[in-house]
């Protein structure tokens, strides 16, 4: 590796780590100050608040921001070498633009892997711990406001609910049916008022229940005030937070997919959302690499400051390209794959172009 390489390498993993680090002892400051009072009124230990919590969230937190202080970054010291005139002896000297990218892409590619191990292997038990604090020291009891729930618990076993309350584990206007696979016809159903998940013998309880059972021409219905019977689910299914899939590695993401699919989950698509966005945001390193040393690497006479206030520009805009198309994969029905990657491929395109632009 030249000397070259090492200095660029080096300016830019320096640069970055510094801006993180500067960053996120910011952030600790203002989310200490704005949860300070939920510690004291919950009476949270020292050694919890700093193991538990903010051990944890330092981590989250830069995989977080990464591709936008990988890009501050780049613009940052790429726009120093600029305004020293460094650029233009690196070019002077016969080293091509694209030669001279070479340490920026090992360096982001140092960035990619890192960003990629943490938001799947890293964070995820990271999370864990971090929001298990917050359940218990932070957030309110959280509450399932769901209503007509739909599930697919097995093969051809669908079972509903009008509403559950997963804070007593009682559900309303429940039914279970089994729908036959080769003649698609009901062979049973079992309807229940009220069904209660019994904790001493940890069984569900239905109460007012109506058991259909259909055989041919032959019908058999049989009715009662109780009934203590097991099904394919159980309360905790009903009780979680959609952000708990940050605390799933990305095999668990995976599996976790496939069965939520399977139950007809409704929340699928922000699941697969959170899949790919895994993916991308890694990918995002390299693309905002190159805008970053692009648009940087010439001298203008407004120096420094003139490339950070764009560099800031295009980073708030690509945060904001990100939201409304994940908010379409929501609300208006598009792929979450391409919701998530739309992002990248627009500016992907914006980089190759500033590429053509930079100064050879």
């Amino acid at each position: 590796m030249k000397i070259l390489d090492k200095y660029i390498i080096s300016k830019f993993l320096g640069t970055f780590f510094y801006a993180i680090a500067l960053i996120i002892s910011i952030a600790i400051i203002f989310d200490f100050s704005e949860k300070v009072d939920d510690f004291l009124q919950r009476e949270a230990p020292a050694r919890a608040i700093i193991f538990d919590y903010y051990f944890n969230f330092i981590p989250y937190f830069v995989n977080l921001f990464s591709p936008l202080f990988t890009f501050i970054a780049v613009v940052f010291f790429t726009s120093k070498m600029a305004s020293d005139t460094e650029i233009v002896a690196i070019l002077a000297s016969g080293v091509s633009f694209k030669r001279m990218l070479r340490p920026y892409l090992v360096a982001a590619s140092v960035l990619a892997i890192l960003s990629f191990l943490l938001i799947n292997f890293i964070i995820p038990p990271a999370n864990k711990t971090r929001l298990e604090f917050e359940e218990q020291y932070i957030r309110n009891p959280y509450f399932n406001r769901e209503y007509n729930i739909h599930r697919q618990i097995g093969p051809g076993n669908f079972i509903y609910f009008e509403s559950y309350n997963n804070q007593r584990n009682i559900g309303y206007k429940f039914s279970i049916e089994h729908i036959d696979k080769e003649s698609g016809e009901m062979k049973y159903k079992l309807m229940a008022d009220v069904i209660t998940w019994d904790t001493i013998i940890n069984k569900w309880k239905l109460e007012n229940y109506f058991h259909r059972t259909i055989d041919g021409l032959n019908e058999n219905v049989v009715t009662g005030h109780t009934l203590d019977t097991l099904f394919n689910f159980y309360p905790d299914e009903f009780g979680k937070r959609i952000n708990n899939i940050e605390t799933m590695n990305y095999f668990e993401l995976n599996e976790f997919i496939e069965q939520e699919k399977f139950k007809g989950s409704d929340y699928v698509v922000y699941y697969e959302i959170e899949k790919y966005q895994r993916m991308a945001l890694p990918f995002a390193t390299f693309i905002l690499t190159i805008i970053g040393v692009s648009i940087a690497s010439r001298k203008v006479r407004g120096g420094i400051g003139l490339h950070i206030g764009l560099g800031l520009l295009i980073s708030f805009t690509y945060i904001l390209f990100l939201q409304i198309s994940t908010t379409f994969a929501t609300n208006a029905g598009l792929a979450p794959v391409i919701a998530v990657w739309i992002p990248n491929i627009l500016y992907m395109f914006l980089g190759i172009y500033l590429l053509k632009q930079a100064p050879k």
